[in-house]
């Protein structure tokens, strides 16, 4: 291959292959997401524990950045992830999966299947933080395997293109991933980060879903440790309020509750409303 410039010396190699059929490469897109957040930009997110395709779609659809389809803790099999994510594809919000804890070979899968970026649970050091990296991208800087059954026809099939498009966040939730939260958040391949706030007060003994100062104190030192890395500040969000307070302290990327959760809450309320009784404050959390 001749350098642009026209000369004859063989141009620095990248380690990826030739692109011998460009139509093949016609289709790709981007990422929206991941270009709000290049931008500086702010951008709140769904999240379903549910396995509907409908709901997803219908969450998609209330002006939000991203959808997550939640395979830790929420009922959704792999059987039910391509109608998910096909309903979230029919809105213009961009499609994410968390998978369970150290399964990257769904990881791979999900990927395939049209998930623009992976969250990973339970990211203690750098070695997870690598190990979650190397799942979401293709050689060489990456162990992907190559099989992208749907995803070809979104981000398409060039594989530095998709590196550079598909977004990896990994999961602070324990005192070990504040200890190496420094050297997480400098992780070639990683993104960012995205805090369970619900895990990480348990694992410092504090109560989930309170407006704890010692819960502030570690939120604070994630941002700040994002900012000086140059990556992703994510968050998740019990409610609007919370979310707000999550935007004013520096986070970039917050999720405000789940379908579960506005479900029973809305319920809840409007009966309540019914009976002509006064609702009890939601303490729905997931």
């Amino acid at each position: 291959m001749n350098q642009v410039d026209g000369s004859t010396e063989p141009a620095a190699s990248t380690g990826y292959p030739d692109k011998p059929n460009e139509e093949q490469y016609a289709t790709m897109t981007t990422n929206s997401l991941k270009t709000k957040l290049g931008a500086g930009g702010t951008v709140f997110g769904g999240w379903c524990t549910l396995s509907d395709s409908l709901i997803a779609e219908m969450v998609g659809g209330l002006d939000v950045d991203y959808v997550v389809v939640d395979m830790q803790h929420g009922v959704a099999a792999y059987s039910d992830l391509i109608a998910m994510l096909q309903g979230i594809d029919l809105t213009d919000a961009t499609p994410l999966v968390r998978i369970p804890h150290g399964d990257f070979g769904l990881a791979q899968r999900v990927l395939d299947a049209g998930a623009q970026g992976i969250i990973v649970p339970l990211v203690d050091s750098a070695v997870d933080a690598a190990q979650a990296a190397q799942a979401c991208r293709y050689p060489p800087i990456g162990g992907r395997s190559f099989g992208p059954i749907r995803s070809q026809m979104h981000l398409g099939v060039d594989s530095e293109h998709v590196n550079e498009e598909v977004l990896c966040l990994v999961q602070i939730e324990t005192p070990a991933a504040m200890q190496n939260l420094e050297e997480i958040v400098a992780t070639p391949g990683v993104d960012g980060v995205y805090v369970g706030p619900a895990d990480l007060a348990l694992t410092h003994g504090l109560l989930v879903g309170r407006e704890d100062p010692a819960l502030q104190a570690l939120l604070t030192t994630v941002v700040q440790a994002c900012r000086a890395a140059g990556v992703i500040a994510g968050v998740h969000a019990f409610s609007g309020t919370s979310a707000r307070h999550a935007s004013e302290m520096g986070f970039s990327m917050i999720t405000v509750g789940s379908d579960a959760t506005w479900l029973r809450a809305g319920y809840s309320r409007e009966l309540s409303t019914a009976r002509g009784t006064t609702p009890e404050g939601t303490r729905e959390l997931y």
